[in-house]
């Protein structure tokens, strides 16, 4: 039986470590199998709203609970790491010129900063606890971080699917790190979402059938990075000027009117190349360019022909006819979802 003083010594001890290695949020939840969030999962996926993402599917068992994937876990610390904006990120909404990009991926790439901050944690658990075992994750495993985030108490998913904190709104990067130690879980988040439904609304592309609900087939930041070929025309014009990723569910959320930009890690700062780039330049872009310009960022892994694609479809929607002579030549590029993006684009200017 573990002793709840020293239990809770270590869980307070914890906190300030993962305090001090830039994570603002952190939480305590079970490792054991949530039928309930288990169950939402195996609907989501059944319905067929992850689309292309073959991956959430394959994995489904390990996705089911954190003892699914690592049968000895006891434990998960819940973490997050804040990358509030100083910007609007709607404000180049009215510069179709220039490229939007989510404000996640304006600076270094999150799966490298947050992973070395939760190895470090790591290091410091096992030193303090001989004979724990861990495992961390960033994104990249079958992991639920959201809801364990929820579970964990340090927030809770709102109507747009995604983590909400009373302190750092929308604007929070996840990890997770399971641990054989038994630590006292807290208690759920409730939900804060109440009446509003300012996400819902905003989104362009009607992207939630229903509140807490997301189709990631008419997703902007699906689209634009997970979806390979052709985006359906449907879905063209209400891109805009969005070249990688949407902000537009999670920069309207009044809980962000507490989120702090003094908060967030400096690696996160945006490049100052990537806060309003012009579309006449990305389109200039070969494979040797695109990935010299975005090396260390979380951009590079769509490549070349993914990323012209999106731009292609923003110079057709940015009624700027300086744009088609670079256009034209791209209607003969040799990703034949590059040649189609053009020649739409060609047809729209």
């Amino acid at each position: 039986m573990v002793n709840a003083t020293a239990s809770l010594n270590l869980e307070i001890r914890i906190s300030q470590e993962a305090q001090r290695l830039g994570f603002v949020a952190c939480g305590f939840a079970s490792a054991d199998e949530d039928p309930v969030r288990a169950d939402r999962l195996e609907q989501w996926l059944g319905e067929g709203h992850h689309g292309s993402m073959e991956w959430m599917e394959t994995r489904l068992d390990h996705r089911r609970s954190p003892q699914a994937l690592w049968p000895v876990a006891r434990s998960v610390i819940a973490l997050g790491m804040s990358y509030a904006p100083a910007l609007d990120p709607l404000a180049l909404e009215a510069n179709p010129d220039r490229a939007r990009i989510s404000v996640y991926a304006q600076g270094k790439d999150y799966h490298d900063v947050v992973k070395k901050r939760l190895k470090a944690l790591a290091r410091w658990l096992c030193a303090e606890e001989p004979g724990a075992e861990v495992k961390v994750f960033v994104d990249t495993a079958p992991v639920m971080e959201k809801p364990l985030g929820e579970a964990a108490g340090i927030g809770w998913q709102g109507k747009h699917t995604n983590l909400v904190s009373r302190d750092h709104g929308s604007w929070l990067f996840l990890g997770a790190i399971y641990t054989t130690l038994d630590l006292t879980p807290a208690e759920p988040h409730r939900d804060q979402c109440g009446t509003c439904h300012a996400c819902l609304d905003a989104c362009p592309t009607d992207a939630f059938p229903a509140p807490y609900k997301i189709d990631a087939r008419r997703c902007i930041s699906y689209l634009t990075i997970e979806h390979k070929g052709a985006i359906a025309e449907e879905f063209r014009e209400a891109l805009g000027n969005r070249i990688y990723g949407c902000d537009d569910c999670l920069a309207v959320c009044p809980w962000n009117k507490f989120a702090n930009e003094a908060h967030a890690m400096r690696e996160f700062l945006p490049r100052a190349e990537l806060v309003a780039p012009r579309l006449s330049e990305l389109l200039s872009l070969d494979d040797t360019g695109f990935r010299a310009l975005f090396a260390g960022s979380p951009i590079k892994r769509i490549g070349r022909d993914r990323f012209v694609r999106n731009c292609l479809y923003a110079a057709g929607n940015s009624g700027d006819a300086r744009l088609i002579e670079k256009v034209k030549g791209l209607t003969s590029d040799p990703d034949p979802a590059v040649a189609d993006a053009a020649r739409w684009a060609l047809a729209r200017l």
